[in-house]
């Protein structure tokens, strides 16, 4: 069965192309373009719901952070791969609390995006070369000590989540259920004040909770 795209681009003519290229990656399917984010909440009201949304930045009348905002409130399960001309760290960090799996820059390669949509879609994130280098200029800086407490198995938990295990191999690691992982995730999401893995580990990492 095929993947399910949808693309949110006001760029009609890169929407178009960028709709064409992932025609040809085998087990992808584009269902539509749209041009800012409310065409895309029409779209998703009518069940039109896609696997994973493409979605740029810099829109009008709903820009990438409203939207991506809104999807986290009213459609978590959406997986969001942000395709974007925006190199900001700001826009990137904005980004990511709102909860979307990916960043990826309009100049990437086409590999890169099937890479991308491939990580995206089995491990339900992607850290392009860009984003690691934000994360890591992101350690450069000083962090504020952390006041983030931490149990054994919750220090554990995110270890792992930093690697590119799945939660279901998270889960064998630790011998526990994926609801047990589930919990551990939940948990870690509301004591650092995210709603995505990335932005968990990106978190983290700022308050040097975990190492590299």
């Amino acid at each position: 069965m095929n993947t399910t795209i949808a693309i949110a681009d006001d760029h009609q003519l890169l929407a178009q192309a960028l709709a064409e290229l992932i025609h040809k990656f085998e087990g992808y399917q584009v269902l539509y373009t749209v041009g800012n984010g409310r065409e895309l909440i029409d779209q998703l009201e009518r069940q039109n719901i896609p696997d994973i949304l493409l979605l740029d930045v810099n829109m009008p009348e709903m820009d990438g952070f409203e939207t991506a905002a809104y999807l986290q409130q009213h459609y978590a399960d959406l997986k969001i791969l942000t395709l974007s001309m925006m190199d900001r760290e700001d826009h990137i960090a904005q980004m990511v609390r709102y909860g979307v799996r990916g960043y990826l820059l309009k100049g990437c390669r086409p590999s890169e995006l099937r890479n991308a949509l491939d990580e995206v879609r089995t491990k339900g994130f992607y850290y392009s070369e860009y984003l690691t280098r934000y994360l890591l200029q992101s350690l450069r800086k000083p962090a504020t000590p952390p006041a983030v407490q931490l149990n054994a198995r919750e220090q554990e938990f995110l270890k792992l989540a930093c690697s590119d295990l799945t939660y279901a191999e998270i889960a064998d690691r630790m011998c526990v259920s994926t609801r047990t992982v589930d919990g551990y995730r939940e948990s870690l999401f509301q004591k650092l004040n995210v709603k995505s893995r990335t932005g968990m580990v990106l978190e983290a990492l700022r308050l040097g909770l975990v190492q590299l």
